[in-house]
């Protein structure tokens, strides 16, 4: 199991939709989850576990949850979601929910929703700098080159 970190696109046209089960779940089938049978990482259960899919062509069993933002790859048949969820993650707040994501108070959404924004906002920041910090690398380079 590795922790990625690639584009922040999410193939979802809508990123509210991933609050729902059926949401995630559908971005399995439609970008052909490798497992499906006899697994323990269904499509099921990982669209459970809080995860949608993002594969990339070096990465086809990539996935993000929903809330924290984690990125999971080099997914074997046995891993089970909520357990490599938890042990690249144990302070995401989708885990840490003591109830059914469909029973939450208006208050425990929003509360939910603040924690969730303030992670998408950290990991496409982080990208955003990395990207510039490859730009200004090759900058730097182009200005050694003329010195």
């Amino acid at each position: 199991m590795a922790s990625a970190s690639k584009s922040p696109d999410s193939n979802v046209d809508d990123e509210f939709a991933l609050w729902n089960y059926e949401e995630r779940l559908a971005t399995f089938a439609k970008h052909s989850w490798p497992f499906t049978v006899d697994c323990t990482c269904t499509p099921e259960n990982m669209a459970k576990a809080g995860f949608f899919h993002i594969p990339s062509a070096m990465e086809p069993d990539l996935v993000r949850c929903f809330v924290c933002q984690k990125e999971l790859d080099g997914w074997d048949p046995d891993d089970d979601p909520w357990s490599e969820h938890k042990s690249h993650s144990a302070k995401c707040p989708f885990l840490l929910l003591s109830k059914d994501i469909g029973k939450l108070t208006v208050k425990d959404f929003l509360a939910l929703e603040l924690k969730r924004q303030v992670a998408r906002a950290e990991f496409f920041c982080k990208q955003e700098l990395a990207q510039l910090k490859k730009e200004a690398d090759v900058c730097r380079k182009e200005l050694d080159k003329l010195t």
